[in-house]
């Protein structure tokens, strides 16, 4: 019988830079869990301190991988969280959303970084999540300002609001 490891969680972050309907996408290289594909503009593991912050550990990526400060942001917000089940362990993934207040070059120590129309994120080679979260950002969520959870069903990843409640 297989070990159980679903008691295994790896909490991740994730930001989508845009400027005037174009993102920031990086080239992942180098990376063991990831690489050659296209990611977010910047993203990573939680610190432990962050656990349960997961704003503090987007701001902290974005500084360490492309030296951005948050005063150089507009309406960060956080858009999505995903699920997904791996052999070793179900990977949580916030997704924050943010434009910038210049475009700009910025280069990443992760890989290279090049700026897309959003329409052309569909035909690009992206992490699985990563292409799930944009797509629904493309077809929906980009015209709301709702949370989504979504959650991996192998081929794809189904998606639903979030919405508040009192407890």
């Amino acid at each position: 019988m297989a070990e159980n490891t679903l008691g295994r969680l790896r909490n991740l972050t994730s930001l989508y830079l845009t400027y005037q309907g174009k993102v920031l996408l990086l080239f992942r290289q180098g990376s063991r869990v990831v690489n050659q594909v296209w990611v977010s503009s910047a993203g990573g593991h939680f610190e432990e301190n962050e656990l349960n912050d997961a704003r503090a550990c987007c701001l902290r990526e974005l500084q360490e991988e492309l030296g951005i400060s948050e005063d150089a942001l507009i309406d960060l917000r956080l858009r999505y969280i995903t699920l997904y089940r791996t052999p070793k362990e179900l990977r949580q993934n916030y997704y924050f959303f943010a434009e910038l207040r210049e475009m700009g070059e910025y280069p990443s120590n992760e890989g290279k970084t090049k700026w897309f129309p959003l329409e052309e994120m569909p035909s690009l080679k992206m992490a699985f999540t990563s292409k799930q979260v944009t797509n629904h950002y493309l077809r929906e969520g980009r015209f709301s300002e709702k949370l989504y959870a979504g959650i991996s069903t192998g081929e794809q990843m189904e998606f639903i609001e979030l919405t508040e409640f009192e407890s």
